[in-house]
This record gives structure tokens, sequence and C-alpha cells, in this order.
């Protein structure tokens, strides 16, 4: 995927892998649009990028996702990059019984529906491009659930199934379809589960996706995803067990 002169939109850009994805790619001459749920710190984000419109966006919500797609379409025609990087997690003990289906939902609105209701009221803007790309932010915990994080690893796991059976519908199109799995991320969004203590630097995620994006490689592990992955082939158990950190 060519890397200059690109229009490129990423969701819950303001902040973690998604600011430093816009600020490498905006540092390579692409226009960025940025969005975020909180005006303030939308705000704050932009004010540290060069050549970045940010937009107030709440990805759960149609009216806000219509509002959005009507301004791209009109604005910013040229848009030929869809970066899907909005998310939520929750961690807690799924044994507790406290109404988990709820947060389970949330997680499943935000990181799954919401993603496929922006993904198709975009991809015909897509498809009217010479060259595009649509990119779906996964996780490790797609490929082997995190028992901390059990409902969250399912919405991803939905995601990376959508990821790849949109890639092979999409193959005859100008739309390549690609996939970030990063594992765990030191971010403010991850510091609930470990990532302060545990996590990768976010300049990493978005250094390696940039540098995959370039090549064309379509289902990207950064960092330990790889080795899981790769663990997961083999034995689904032990990629299991290993990412739980757990014996035999």
């Amino acid at each position: 995927m060519k890397l200059t002169n690109n229009t490129i939109l990423i969701s819950g850009g303001t902040a973690g892998i998604g600011f430093e994805i816009a600020k490498l790619l905006t540092e390579k001459g692409n226009h960025v649009i940025i969005t975020g749920r909180d005006q303030k710190r939308l705000d704050e984000a932009v004010a540290k990028l060069d050549n970045v419109t940010g937009i107030l966006f709440d990805t759960t919500k149609e009216a806000d996702t219509d509002l959005l797609v009507s301004r791209i379409s009109a604005d910013f025609p040229e848009l030929n990059i869809v970066i899907n990087n909005a998310g939520l997690a929750y961690t807690y003990d799924v044994t507790a019984g406290d109404r988990t289906w709820e947060k389970a939902g949330n997680e499943m609105e935000t990181n799954y529906i919401s993603l496929i209701r922006l993904t198709e009221k975009l991809l015909p803007q897509l498809l009217k491009q010479k060259a595009a790309a649509l990119v779906n932010v996964s996780s490790i915990v797609a490929i082997a659930p995190g028992l901390s994080v059990l409902t969250y690893s399912a919405s991803k796991a939905a995601v990376h199934a959508y990821s790849q059976g949109l890639r092979i519908a999409l193959k005859d199109t100008s739309v390549k379809v690609f996939e970030l799995m990063p594992p765990l991320v030191n971010t403010e969004f991850s510091k609930e589960i470990g990532g302060a203590e545990r996590g990768i630097p976010p300049l990493q995620v978005a250094t390696e996706f940039v540098d995959a994006l370039a090549q064309d490689t379509y289902e990207i592990h950064v960092g330990v995803t790889a080795q899981i992955f790769e663990l997961a082939r083999t034995s689904p158990t032990a990629a299991l067990n290993a990412l739980n950190n757990l014996e035999g």
C-alpha cells in the first residue's frame, strides 16, 4: 500500500495506538482525520499533529456515524484508508455473577457492531478510489482469549472473523483489508488490565503497523502476537495457556 498522499480516517485517534499511527502517517505526507468522543482530548491531540482534522464522533451512535459519513463525503471525497481503531474493554471475573452480559454488550457494540456499521457506510466511497484500504484493529486475544478480558476477547475474535471474510469478499475490488493484532500495549486504555506494567509502547505498534501496511501484510502480528499465533497453529490449548500464564 502506498504510504504517501493518502486521506486517512482513524477512529479513536486521540491517544494510544491511534494517535501514534496518526503521527507517523502525517509525517509521511498524508492527511489524517482523527475522531474521539471527548472534545478536549480531541483538541489536544490535533494541536500536537500537523495536517490533521479532528471530528467529534461517538462510534456507538448511528446518528453520529451518519453525520461523520456525510461530512467526509462532502469535505474529503478522496478518503481512501479507514482505520477502525476505537475500542472498549472491561476486566472482571466472568464467574462472579455481576451482570457481565451488560459489559459484554457494550464491548460488542463498540468493538464489533460499530465497526461494521462505519465500514458499511464508508465502503461505497472507498470503492470509488483507485487504491484503498480498510484496517480493523483486533488483538492478540482474538487468537487465544485472555481470562481477565474474556468478553473483550470474544468481541475481538468477531472482528478477526469479519476481517477475514471481508478480505475475501473484496478481493476483486480496489479495497484491501488489513487486520492489526497488537498484544498488551502500555496505554491509558489498557491500564486496568496491566498495560502499564507489561504492555509494549504504542509507538512500537504503530511502527510495525506502518511497515506492514507498506508491504501489504494483511494480518499484522505485533510483538508477542506472532509467537502466540504460531503456537496456536499447532496447539490452541498451548497458546491459551501461554497467554494466560497457565501450566500444562
